[in-house]
């Protein structure tokens, strides 16, 4: 069962985001708070899931982000948002958030998106993505120091790296690869510690910036 904690100002957002998930099999909203339930909230349930709005009046969408990855047991957080070119998206994927989605996604793919954050999935709505690209691209491309990162990584690590830019789960991951979920678990391990960042969605930017648009098929570092 993925203990889903939703976070948001708007009661309308909190009862139609519970709704869809508490319809869902394998899914319980153990909360629907404000900003300023947040962090007791995710005390006192331990929640695997947060989706967290990133505008709210009472609180910093951002701060509680930083709040929540400090708990000893961190779960994972996706950012909600109502716009698409948000300033505070680069922010919050730098500061350790596994995603973000618009606010009017596609019921039907939510049930779908909450279980790849919880397989440790990065889930980023097709319109953040661009922006995000976008926003690397006018900061000029392709950084040297990003491609030399990524130029540390085994082939078979960059196959991985890829696959999760591409926001795949590890167990999907290991069947586009041929590997176990325990092997892949592994790559993402090394590869994180290589490129010196703390989350997958950090890596994926990483690989974005580097130029990494793809796997190289050819290599194979067993």
């Amino acid at each position: 069962m993925i203990r889903v904690l939703l976070v948001d100002d708007e009661a309308l957002v909190r009862t139609g985001f519970t709704h869809i998930l508490d319809a869902t099999e394998g899914v319980e909203v153990v909360a629907a708070v404000s900003g300023g339930q947040a962090l007791p909230s995710a005390r006192d349930l331990e929640p695997d899931v947060v989706l967290l709005d990133i505008r709210m009046p009472d609180v910093d969408g951002l701060t509680v982000l930083d709040e929540l990855l400090r708990l000893e047991s961190p779960p994972v957080v996706a950012m909600l948002t109502t716009f698409d070119a948000d300033e505070y998206v680069d922010a919050a994927l730098r500061s350790g958030a596994a995603g973000f989605l618009l606010k009017d996604t596609d019921p039907e793919q939510l049930p779908y998106l909450i279980r790849t954050l919880a397989d440790g999935g990065t889930v980023l709505s097709s319109r953040v993505t661009r922006t995000v690209v976008n926003g690397f691209l006018d900061q000029g491309g392709r950084e040297p120091a990003a491609a030399e990162l990524v130029g540390r990584l085994t082939g078979r690590e960059r196959d991985v790296l890829v696959l999760m830019a591409e926001g795949l789960p590890n167990a999907d991951i290991g069947t586009r690869l041929h590997l176990s979920v325990g092997t892949v678990k592994g790559h993402v391990s090394a590869l994180l510690e290589k490129l010196g960042v703390g989350t997958r969605v950090q890596a994926a930017l990483l690989a974005e910036r580097a130029g990494v648009l793809w796997p190289d098929r050819g290599r194979d570092d067993r």
